[in-house]
């Protein structure tokens, strides 16, 4: 399967947004934060503001702010804002595809594999994917260290992994 780069930046942009979703971003910003070549993040943000899933403002005081709250956007969404079908064969959709013979089962395979991996984008919200955040000390807010953590809560190079 392949993942292609508009799909990965586009991610990658939103998750800049929702880090702090109160306050616009430029695509200056985002692209220097991300190292993202600025041309091609320009380009990937005017198709996520067609789908809906950033809106901006011009001038001084504008920017680029997600469309949506971040627990509803997907990955899926973010994929299909970018690429349209999530898996396509020789730049076909594969709801029609069908093979004669021994091959007859193969469609099916194809279509399964798109489905698990629908399922597993739809399911990632931009939320899921933000670091949590943490109090003074390092810890989540209700949360004590755990095994992975040392005094003063830092994670230890075991636990980072």
């Amino acid at each position: 399967m392949h993942i292609s780069a508009k799909a990965d930046y586009a991610a990658r942009a939103l998750l800049e947004l929702a880090r702090e979703p109160a306050r616009p971003l430029t695509c200056e910003a985002i692209a220097s934060s991300q190292q993202i070549p600025f041309r091609f993040l320009k380009s990937v943000v005017g198709e996520l503001r067609r789908a809906g899933l950033v809106r901006s403002q011009r001038g001084c005081e504008g920017g680029y702010w997600l469309g949506r709250p971040a627990d509803e956007i997907t990955l899926l969404d973010v994929s299909r804002a970018v690429d349209g079908e999530l898996i396509t064969l020789r730049g076909e959709v594969l709801a029609g595809l069908d093979y004669p013979g021994p091959a007859s089962g193969l469609p099916g395979v194809w279509r399964r594999i798109e489905a698990e991996a629908a399922a597993v984008l739809g399911g990632t919200t931009l939320a899921t994917l933000l670091p949590a955040t943490t109090d003074e000390d390092g810890h989540a807010p209700g949360k004590r260290p755990s095994n992975g953590q040392a005094a003063g809560g830092h994670l230890t190079r075991q636990g980072a992994a």
